[in-house]
């Protein structure tokens, strides 16, 4: 599946850091970044949701609720929010669906070697739903920035 701009955001169902679930439809009426990212406490993951924490004021002002979405565990979640003192919901996609739906889950290469991985990709979803906004080339250090254009 290859999403754009203008179609409706797939809702999901899946659990956040204290292992309760979450859905993107429980946001309608607000608007949502959903950023997708590969691993927390990497350089880059770290960078980009520290840029989103420092910034996180602005997004609330502008209506905006942030989520992060990984393949990582609900207790991987708990400390990477705790270590960089987080005030976003991180949700624990283990079993890649919500990945799955998005289309973030691809064939990567690095250093000669090819794996399936979390491609780093940003959507924002408008009050209807509505993808109004995709970022794939992330810019882990500026990320607020890449949002707010």
């Amino acid at each position: 599946m290859s999403l754009k701009v203008g179609d409706i955001a797939p809702d999901f169902l899946a659990k956040d850091q204290h292992g309760e679930n979450i859905t993107l439809s429980q946001f309608k009426g607000k608007k949502v970044i959903l950023y997708f990212y590969p691993k927390d406490s990497t350089p880059g993951c770290t960078a980009q949701a520290c840029n989103l924490r420092d910034n996180y004021e602005e997004l609330l002002e502008k209506g905006y609720v942030v989520l992060g979405i990984s393949t990582d565990s609900v207790t991987r979640h708990q400390n990477f929010i705790a270590k960089n003192e987080l005030p976003f919901s991180l949700i624990a996609d283990t079993e890649r669906v919500v990945h799955e739906l998005y289309g973030t889950w691809q064939l990567k290469k690095f250093m000669g070697r090819e794996f399936m991985g979390t491609v780093r990709t940003t959507f924002v979803v408008d009050e209807k739903g509505v993808i109004s906004k995709i970022i794939e080339k992330v810019k882990t250090k500026d990320h607020t920035a890449q949002i707010l254009d």
